[in-house]
């Protein structure tokens, strides 16, 4: 079976990450990054070259996915929207699933997700395009992640907590059931959230409140 090429845009930390992954599943073939800045051209990450960029994505014969790598919710938004103005549509973007995240069959995972090593969904998850979670993230019963959400490693999110868009949560946080976290919004490193956290706020600490 031909295995369709996989362009990776933004080479980032996360794009590293997203390459062991690939690696790791071992069904698909990357062969080349994107990225905008013009000091990474001509270098590599994991083997694998920066050839310029975002324009050169309308280089690409119309099998070839894209998969953005950039770390941050709002980064991706932009890169997504760039590349709609060079001919990417939706349904050319691949998901990354390392193997030991299994997917129940109740929960569902938009386009252009990367979920790393270890990420547990237990059951009626909704993911939304471009979510990313770091390694050892948890997503309990009906949770819902909006596009863009980015999960740091070691996120918890207890049942019913809902994550707007390009929303951040820091490394080790957790979220009380029901919970809602507002879009573009952070949340920061070991903070427990008890309450709502309302858009494009940041909060941190334990009980999370809001940093002034």
């Amino acid at each position: 079976m031909t295995r369709r090429p996989l362009i990776l845009v933004a080479a980032s930390g996360l794009a590293r990450e997203a390459l062991s992954a690939i690696d790791a599943g071992g069904d698909r073939v990357v062969e080349a990054i994107l990225d905008d800045d013009p000091t990474l051209h001509g270098t590599s990450i994991g083997g694998i070259p920066v050839l310029g960029p975002l324009p050169r994505a309308n280089s690409y014969r119309d099998d070839a996915e894209f998969v953005v790598c950039a770390g941050k919710g709002s980064s991706r938004s932009s890169i997504v929207s760039a590349l709609a103005a060079h001919g990417v549509s939706r349904d050319r973007f691949a998901s990354i699933i390392d193997p030991t995240v299994r997917i129940p069959a109740s929960c569902k995972v938009g386009v252009g997700a990367i979920l790393l090593a270890n990420t547990v969904l237990t059951a009626d998850v909704t993911l939304g395009d471009h979510v990313v979670t770091m390694p050892g993230a948890v997503i309990t019963h009906n949770c819902v992640l909006e596009d863009f959400a980015t999960l740091c490693a070691g996120v918890t999110l207890g049942g019913a907590v809902h994550v707007g868009q390009r929303a951040y949560l820091g490394t080790n946080s957790s979220v009380r059931q029901g919970v809602r976290v507002g879009s573009d919004s952070v949340l920061g490193m070991g903070a427990a959230l008890l309450t709502d956290l309302p858009d494009a706020e940041c909060w941190a600490g334990v009980p999370a409140e809001r940093l002034r």
